[in-house]
């Protein structure tokens, strides 16, 4: 029989409280003396969505061809005329730099659709691109499948283009696009809503400036109630949510520290009192951070920047400080007017993942003798060679009243890494507050590096440490620790 992961069982304990399902069930399906979840838990699709780690922006339209940043939503759909397109070698090299899925602008705030929408005339389908034939959504979401990418869609709720724009109808029209897209194009791993809202355009002709209150004029609620019903899986972005939050800047870098949970209010996006880049704690909501930048200057192509692409270095400094910190990482990789990742991008994105492949090929711990200060109930469930076992599903706990622990790893002989890794077992929650890092050196330990949030990954870069035994001390935690990961790498 196929073992069923730890996770899923205890996500199926936690939602047959919530439906109120028998005693029965709940010990059918929980682990033996499994610690209690604490705090707020992610749902199974933000668990997923954790899982990615790593995936890609593709900021592609009309703007791509007028050289600007935002359209002013006048554009003829002839001004969209990629002269060779190719689908297949954007998810290519998407694939090739380590991304789990790409996120495509099927509609930025100038308002042209990169799909033949029935709901509007500004849209490729009266592009000479294709003779109209065209459907650049279509394309890529079948070139991400061939990849074994998941697809996502921005869809963005500004539009310069649209007559209706700041009056309730359209409302009606924004969801009548957000139905085609997500019952036309396969499963969607994410829905992505824009926070820019409202100023000045085209719309319809009138071109004047129009302001909206974000917070009422799109209805969320009931707006983000057609993703749930249409793409249950799907996870949803907005600078507070509902699944995952922006991390409050572009850059890329998530807060130190940086948790998984934080106080949204009333959920609406436009919350600017919380703190999106660190999170807070305790938070009522889980809503981890994504940090989005673009491997440009600018998140559409210029061919201009062609020399100020962010180099390896630069991109592997966001890694560690975003994914690194337990968020998700969405690099942006804007096609050129080929329609194609333009060969600087690819370069760099090639060596980039060159360095991270080498780096996390081996786990320096792997082999290591490990022992814990505390083991829960002395069940080998529990036991410290889950945390070297690169299995993700099982985990160290410790008893209910030990919240400050010890994990002892014994490597047989010195060796040099400058790279920890350290995983959470997300179904109970974010559990660790504080931990350190130690080495033996001369017949005594000596600390190297210290942290507070853990969550889905924590990666602690240091200087080259060599040494025989490695020790973590967890110092503070707000339940008993649950940690399914340790492991020692050293960079190339």
């Amino acid at each position: 029989m196929k073992k069923i992961p730890q996770r899923l069982l205890i996500m199926t304990a936690v939602w047959c409280t919530v439906l109120g399902l028998s005693p029965a069930v709940l010990s059918a399906t929980r682990l033996a003396n499994a610690p209690a979840p604490f705090g707020p838990i992610p749902t199974a699709r933000q668990l997923a969505w954790h899982d990615m780690e790593f995936y890609g922006f593709i900021h592609f339209t009309v703007n791509t061809f007028t050289d600007k940043e935002w359209g002013y939503g006048d554009e003829s759909p002839n001004v969209f005329n990629p002269t060779d397109f190719d689908a297949n070698q954007i998810a290519r090299t998407a694939k090739a730099g380590g991304m789990k899925g790409l996120i495509l602008t099927a509609k930025h705030h100038d308002g042209f659709c990169l799909w033949p929408s029935k709901y509007t005339e500004h849209s490729v389908k009266n592009s000479t691109w294709k003779n109209g034939k065209g459907d650049v959504v279509r394309e890529l979401s079948k070139a991400c499948k061939q990849q074994g990418l998941k697809f996502g869609l921005y869809l963005s709720p500004w539009d310069r283009n649209h007559a209706d724009y700041g009056k309730p109808a359209y409302i009606t029209y924004y969801r009548n696009q957000l139905c085609e897209l997500l019952t036309s194009y396969g499963d969607l791993f994410t829905v992505w809503f824009d926070g820019a809202n409202g100023g000045d355009g085209y719309y319809g002709g009138a071109r004047e400036m129009r302001r909206i209150d974000n917070r009422t004029f799109y209805d969320w609620p009931n707006t983000w109630k057609i993703v749930r019903d249409l793409m249950p899986m799907a996870c949803m972005f907005s600078d507070v949510g509902p699944d995952f939050r922006w991390v409050g800047n572009e850059r890329g870098f998530a807060g130190e520290p940086c948790w998984a949970t934080i106080n949204v209010g009333d959920g609406v996006p436009g919350n600017t009192k919380a703190n999106l880049n660190q999170g807070e704690r305790p938070g009522a909501n889980w809503i981890p951070p994504e940090c989005d930048v673009s491997i440009r200057p600018g998140w559409f192509y210029h061919a201009s920047q062609d020399a100020q692409v962010k180099t390896p270095a630069q991109l592997l400094e966001i890694y560690y400080k975003s994914v690194g910190r337990g968020a998700c990482l969405n690099l942006n990789l804007p096609p050129d007017r080929r329609g194609q990742i333009h060969d600087n991008d690819v370069a760099s994105l090639t060596k980039f993942r060159q360095i991270l492949d080498q780096t996390f090929a081996k786990d320096l711990a792997q082999n290591a003798s490990i022992t814990a200060s505390q083991t829960r109930a002395n069940a080998a469930s529990f036991g410290p060679q889950n945390v070297t076992d690169q299995d993700r599903e099982t985990y160290w706990a410790t008893d209910d009243d030990v919240t400050k622990a010890e994990l002892l790893l014994d490597l047989g002989k010195p060796m040099t890494f400058n790279v920890v890794s350290l995983r959470e077992y997300l179904p109970l929650g974010q559990r660790i507050e504080a931990f350190a890092l130690d080495r033996w050196q001369d017949g005594r330990w000596v600390e190297f590096a210290t942290g507070t949030s853990i969550g889905n990954r924590r990666l602690i870069r240091t200087d080259r440490v060599t040494s025989s035994r490695v020790r973590l001390r967890i110092t503070q935690a707000g339940a008993c620790p649950a940690l399914s990961e340790l492991a020692l790498y050293v960079e190339p």
